[in-house]
């Protein structure tokens, strides 16, 4: 349902088709170990479909742990309570849960608390309709968290314009079209919608600008969410017209109501 760009968690689709996964082993859905992943610039993506992943991840810690991690690269758990407002020891708690199902792996270095910790994935999708009803609903939890942190982020900025930086407020905003497609139609217009998101979040200079050092002055972290739905909550259409004799029904009934002479 939408890609995100920082600082939220790496990139997250909701909704999406997810590939078929690498074998979770022992750490859960999409893990993979510390070493594949110094191995390679590019760590890949986690398609959720584990049950027990999929709801250690709907936590609002855990996920705002991730979203810290995706703006400062690396974090020990003192350095994310600082960033959270939690405790260092609630911080390190969760951190070695997200560890456990392979969404965070050590940075190196470090030790108890003070270990650095980075993000295992470059992006992350989930469905929420799966074979299995447990990973269903947790997916559904998983969705709520996810829209909960967005939306009140977006609504945050979205309304407090004038604190922007100066020139941002005539180039960025909210938009909102309503079209009437088929569920084909749809498809494939989303899909191209978000191809034009990966193209702009995947290829170079904007995807390593994910470690802060490479961060040009004045960069900032601007947010981007696609959001593609069916209304349920518009009202019906009003009833047909009147018949081919030009008569409608209120009419009708009124001369019913008539009395005689």
């Amino acid at each position: 349902m939408t890609s995100e760009e920082l600082p939220s968690p790496g990139a997250a689709q909701a909704g999406s088709r997810a590939q078929k996964p690498e074998e979770p082993g022992d750490l859960g859905e999409g893990a993979r170990s510390s070493q594949d992943a110094d191995s390679r610039e590019d760590r890949g993506q986690l398609n959720l479909t584990d049950a027990k992943a999929i709801r250690a991840l709907a936590h609002p810690v855990r996920w705002a742990l991730l979203e810290a991690l995706g703006q400062a690269g690396t974090l020990t758990a003192t350095q994310a309570s600082e960033m959270l407002g939690e405790s260092p020891a609630n911080c390190a708690f969760h951190l070695r849960t997200l560890a456990k199902y392979g969404f965070v792996e050590e940075a190196g270095g470090g030790r108890g608390r003070e270990r650095p910790w980075r993000q295992s994935y470059d992006s992350m999708s989930w469905r929420t309709r799966q074979d299995d009803p447990q990973a269903s609903q947790a997916a559904e939890a998983l969705d709520q968290v996810w829209l909960d942190r967005t939306l009140a982020r977006a609504r945050r900025s979205l309304t407090s314009m004038a604190e922007w930086p100066e020139g941002l407020d005539s180039t960025l905003g909210g938009s909102t079209s309503t079209l009437y497609l088929t569920p084909e139609e749809a498809d494939a217009l989303f899909t191209e919608l978000r191809q034009t998101f990966d193209r702009v979040s995947g290829p170079r200079p904007y995807k390593e600008r994910k470690d802060p050092k490479h961060r040009p002055a004045g960069a900032i972290p601007i947010e981007f969410t696609l959001f593609g739905y069916p209304v349920f909550d518009l009202p019906p259409l009003p009833a047909a017209d009147a018949g081919a004799d030009g008569e409608s029904d209120d009419d009708t009934a009124a001369e019913g109501l008539v009395a005689p002479d």
